[in-house]
């Protein structure tokens, strides 16, 4: 493992622990097996290995859900699962995320957004077409009340995370609170 993966491991590790506020530059070196000093090396500061493990997680929720589907509900059902199993193998960094989101800082933070806001979109249009008749106000709804429940894993106790079929419970609930979003509420 280089120098530079082991800082962003030592990092990862101690924002999920800590919080970003609570961590300073030499904790994570001395952590990585180096000093603080030396992460200048790869990094220009705290504020960059945040935006980097921000941006590495996006990278994995959106690379395997860029292929093209003619079936919206299938698209629908594999952005739902990918997103589901990477919540629940990827603890620590939905954690880091639901926490230090806010604590990402510009240049960093104009980028993540514009990708983030992308991917949203993503979810927005599958639902939309899975659901014709949702308004975009539903359809965008549906998309973060599930974006929503998928990151709530962070806060689950172990032993549910534990079970043999999280993922796919998630999924169905997940799947099921679209629906229910998606579907347009008759007026009062």
């Amino acid at each position: 493992m280089t120098r530079r993966d082991r800082v962003l491991e030592a990092a990862a590790t101690l924002f999920h622990e800590r919080g970003f506020h609570g961590v300073g530059i030499d904790e994570i070196g001395r952590s990585a097996g180096t000093n603080g000093p030396a992460i200048y090396r790869d990094f220009k500061g705290k504020d960059e290995l945040l935006a980097i493990l921000f941006e590495g997680a996006l990278d994995i929720v959106t690379i395997p859900t860029s292929a093209s589907f003619d079936d919206p509900q299938a698209e629908l059902a594999f952005i739902v699962r990918h997103h589901a199993t990477f919540a629940v193998e990827n603890l620590a960094l939905v954690s880091i995320y639901a926490h230090e989101h806010r604590s990402l800082v510009d240049p960093w933070k104009t980028t993540f957004e514009k990708r983030l806001q992308k991917h949203g979109s993503r979810w927005r249009r599958t639902i939309a077409a899975c659901y014709p008749d949702a308004s975009r106000q539903d359809a965008a709804i549906a998309a973060h009340a599930a974006i929503g429940m998928l990151h709530s894993v962070v806060f689950w106790p172990p032993s549910v995370l534990k079970a043999p079929d999280v993922v796919d419970r998630l999924c169905e609930m997940a799947l099921g609170a679209i629906a229910q979003a998606a579907v347009a509420q008759p007026a009062a």
